[in-house]
């Protein structure tokens, strides 16, 4: 059986990223962070531990602010982050919802922390629009970690013969070939319906 894993940010999601550049224009004028240590600090220091759900993302944070910025709630930031404007491809979600129609199963595989990925489940509403989220901090590994798509692979069961990943950065579409599934490397304007017309005619890796 085919399944159809879609990356998160870079794909459905575009406008932000991991490591909360998005943040950057907001973050002095509104909280009084510096940009360059809060990255410095906090994204590059604890955010792959908490990506990978080895700690906790709040006390983390609150640790770090309690040096930046005092009178800063890390719960004000982190809703900050979590609702911080981005653009939804509608159009992928309609080629998704196409998908589903037909009969293949379709799952969200991203590296997302705990709340960001119920936000995206629960508050976006993304949780009607698939079937179901594998995420680092859950899994406890990140894309391109073989881990991560050891993990995935053994939740689909053998029953996913053929598993086709979606995502926007080449090492973990390289990482998931050599893993043996198939893979796109998603860049914004692409249609998945016709991307998955286009492997369709191409041999599976391995």
């Amino acid at each position: 059986m085919k399944v159809v894993l879609l990356d998160v940010d870079g794909v459905l999601v575009t406008g932000r990223d991991q490591y909360g550049k998005h943040l950057i224009p907001d973050l002095e004028r509104d909280f009084g962070i510096p940009p360059r240590r809060l990255k410095r600090e906090f994204f590059e220091r604890s955010w792959p531990d908490i990506v990978t759900g080895k700690k906790p993302l709040l006390p983390e944070l609150g640790r770090v602010l309690a040096r930046t910025a005092p009178s800063v709630e890390p719960e004000a930031l982190l809703d900050h982050w979590l609702r911080y404007e981005a653009h939804i491809d509608e159009q992928l979600l309609s080629d998704v919802a196409a998908l589903r129609a037909k009969g293949t199963p379709v799952y969200f595989a991203t590296n997302q922390e705990h709340h960001r990925a119920r936000y995206l489940m629960e508050e976006l509403g993304f949780a009607g629009h698939v079937d179901g989220m594998f995420y680092s901090a859950e899994l406890g590994h990140r894309k391109p970690d073989r881990g991560f798509f050891r993990a995935v692979q053994r939740a689909l069961s053998d029953t996913a013969s053929d598993v086709v990943l979606v995502d926007d950065r080449q090492a973990n579409v390289t990482a998931a070939r050599r893993f043996g599934w198939r893979a796109i490397h998603w860049m914004e304007g692409m249609s998945l319906t016709e991307q998955l017309g286009k492997i369709e005619h191409m041999a599976r890796p391995g």
